[in-house]
């Protein structure tokens, strides 16, 4: 029998006692608010919580505006809270509640974190990967987002009619999500569907804009999407439209997929009210 070998990075995640998993990165990672620089750090590390699909930073005490800290007045409770110690960010002329804090793990001692927008109000305003502006939460060094142009066949349906019929798709493959189709607009009736005003974020893809359903069947809201203005490192999905796999019918050289369950599926049940 023989033996895969193990991930080359595989080697540099290290467990806490406590479940948390960690590795140090190389990249050069900075936060502010406002015009106030709050972290700038050339070593900082992510960290994975269990139960949190998304990796943190934390940064050594030196790389942080320590001054900036107070020890927290309303300290979260509960199980993620933990052991941790919280802080409050007081910085152009506005505390940010809980803006900071500690990990419960010896490995991680001496190191701080920091809430990321929009996730909660009490985030820094802007951070940066080298000179890049990331969004929304630390890109994860061990996922892989890849936009590669195709020329399967792809058949789209909602409520049993077709909505989008294209022989130029561009197929996204993101670790642990399903295959989105990204389509050309000239192949998609948009005329059944109506711009809204949501929007979303990703660090991987940039801002997404979205449609909803015309029609009387229950289809959850904003269950298109197109990115005007995506990440360089998934250019060839500039424009083009995408629908949830979750909630579409979506056929590929002619073999109907099965509708996948992801993180997406409940927070669509809830769209539409079932």
């Amino acid at each position: 029998m023989t033996t895969r070998p193990a991930h080359p990075a595989a080697g540099s995640i290290r467990t806490t006692p406590e479940g948390l998993l960690w590795e140090p990165s190389e990249r050069w990672v900075r936060g502010r608010v406002g015009d106030i620089t709050v972290v700038d750090s050339r070593r900082p590390v992510l960290v994975w919580e269990p139960r949190l699909p998304v990796p943190q930073y934390a940064f050594p005490r030196a790389d942080v505006r320590t001054d900036l800290l107070r020890p927290a007045t309303s300290p979260p409770t509960g199980a993620h809270a933990g052991s941790r110690v919280f802080y409050d960010l007081e910085a152009d002329g506005e505390v940010r509640e809980n803006a900071a804090w500690t990990f419960p793990a010896d490995d991680l001692a001496g190191h701080i974190a920091f809430a990321w927008f929009p996730r909660t109000d009490t985030g820094l305003d802007h951070w940066y990967e080298e000179d890049e502006e990331i969004f929304i939460h630390p890109r994860d060094p061990h996922k892989r987002v890849d936009a590669l142009p195709s020329s399967r066949h792809v058949q789209v349906e909602i409520a049993g009619q077709i909505v989008a019929d294209s022989h130029a798709p561009v197929l996204l493959f993101e670790t642990s999500l399903p295959t989105r189709y990204y389509l050309p607009r000239e192949d998609v009736r948009l005329d059944l569907f109506e711009p809204t005003d949501h929007h979303t974020g990703c660090p991987y893809k940039g801002t997404a804009a979205y449609w909803s359903w015309r029609g009387e069947a229950d289809v959850p809201p904003n269950v298109v999407w197109t990115y005007p203005e995506p990440l360089p490192a998934v250019a060839p999905i500039r424009g083009r439209v995408a629908f949830f796999n979750e909630v579409a019918d979506i056929t590929v050289d002619g073999e109907r997929l099965e509708r996948p369950e992801t993180p997406f599926s409940r927070m669509l049940r809830r769209g539409s009210g079932s």
